[in-house]
């Protein structure tokens, strides 16, 4: 692929509103995780909530997407002067010519698990539950793309995990074949019932505070986040350049990734055969890393199997949580920021590194020049993706 400018980037997590507060959280090796305390859900579990969402209010052309997953896209929207630079970007290319593709994996859902609270005596829902604004997976695209003036293609990819890494991909060949100029890519995805009752029932969710590569691991911590970017053509100024994008799909189990991380191996070779790049490159990774035990192994062998020992790599969802469809985005984000500030970021609550894990983990922040960033996104169901990411062309 030609390298696609990225002139604007934002993240909204448990780490603070926007990158200057996760950037000050990463180097001070501080998470955002905290025993859950959301709604009335009784589950021995950590999440990473973001503050002060449920007080956003939306302006009043939009009240007909309130939510939490669109009132957390809004907060995401006005971090980091993104809104201005899509304004820019608009005025160049024109409001038809920007596409909008987003991942989430549940959308607004809790929105209506709230109208179920609310049935009448007969079991019907309220009236005011407006599903196609709210809960519907493509809301947050339509939202986003109205909230931002754009008109041009839009969809919400929903593959689990993988979800807001792949719409970079589906940028990179639109604006390839010459449908548009530019693209905002990202995901947002909020805390539900569904999402914690159902993994609880999985055994996925971490007791205790999730520990990636840990030898003691248990499983993952929940959080939620709104990440967007904005890809280019070309252009004069650049955050940072997307250099290449892998997908696989290894269909080996419905939550289980396959033990010899095939998929992932294929996902990351196709990243670097896309950016004409051998492994020797990439300077960092950034992992899938969500502590559960088979995640954790996979992605270990299959990062082995590729770069060895050699390069430098880590778990960030010790500090944001498992950010579900949301997460290849953040984690592209903090990819950006590791080139941007010269920082790979330390995987934060390994106490006891797993002697069966050979890749090179860090523990603690390495700091120094970081040209290359290859990040993680694998999903249930095999469905997997890598993006490489460069601090120039």
């Amino acid at each position: 692929m030609n390298p696609l400018l990225v002139s604007a980037r934002t993240l909204t997590s448990a780490l603070g509103a926007g990158c200057a507060a996760t950037l000050e959280a990463m180097r001070a090796e501080r998470g955002g995780l905290a025993p859950i305390r959301f709604l009335d859900v009784a589950l021995p579990t950590w999440t990473g909530e973001v503050e002060g969402v449920d007080a956003v209010a939306l302006p009043p052309p939009l009240r007909a997407y309130d939510c939490r997953n669109n009132r957390l896209a809004w907060l995401g929207l006005q971090q980091d002067g993104f809104s201005a630079a899509v304004a820019h970007a608009r005025q160049r290319w024109g409001s038809r010519r920007i596409g909008v593709f987003l991942g989430t994996s549940t959308s607004g859902l809790l929105q209506t698990e709230l109208a179920y609270r609310r049935r009448d005596a007969n079991g019907a829902l309220p009236a005011d539950l407006a599903y196609a604004q709210t809960q519907n997976t493509y809301s947050v695209a339509d939202f986003s793309a109205q909230a931002l003036r754009l008109e041009g293609p839009r969809w919400v990819v929903s593959t689990a995990c993988s979800s807001s890494a792949k719409v970079f991909a589906s940028a990179a060949r639109l604006i390839a074949a010459g449908l548009i100029d530019a693209a905002v890519v990202g995901g947002v995805d909020s805390l539900c019932l569904t999402t914690l009752h159902g993994f609880g029932a999985l055994e996925l969710l971490s007791p205790d505070i999730c520990r990636p590569w840990d030898a003691r691991r248990r499983g993952l911590s929940i959080g939620e986040a709104a990440a967007f970017a904005l890809l280019e053509r070309d252009g004069a100024h650049a955050a940072c350049w997307l250099l290449g994008c892998g997908e696989s799909n290894d269909g080996y189990h419905m939550s289980t990734p396959h033990p010899h991380g095939i998929g992932a191996v294929a996902a990351m070779r196709g990243a670097l055969a896309d950016a004409a790049m051998g492994p020797e490159r990439v300077d960092y990774v950034n992992l899938h890393g969500t502590a559960t035990p088979s995640n954790d192994a996979a992605e270990d062998r299959a990062v082995v199997e590729l770069f060895g020992d050699r390069v430098p790599c880590s778990s960030t969802k010790g500090a944001t949580g498992h950010t579900l469809g949301a997460a290849g985005a953040a984690e592209a984000v903090i990819a950006m920021l590791a080139i941007e500030h010269g920082i790979m970021p330390a995987g934060l609550n390994t106490d006891q590194p797993d002697s069966t894990l050979r890749a090179n983990y860090l523990r603690r922040n390495r700091l120094g020049p970081v040209r290359r960033v290859l990040s993680n996104s694998f999903g249930f169901g095999g469905s997997n993706a890598s993006l490489l990411f460069g601090g120039e062309p």
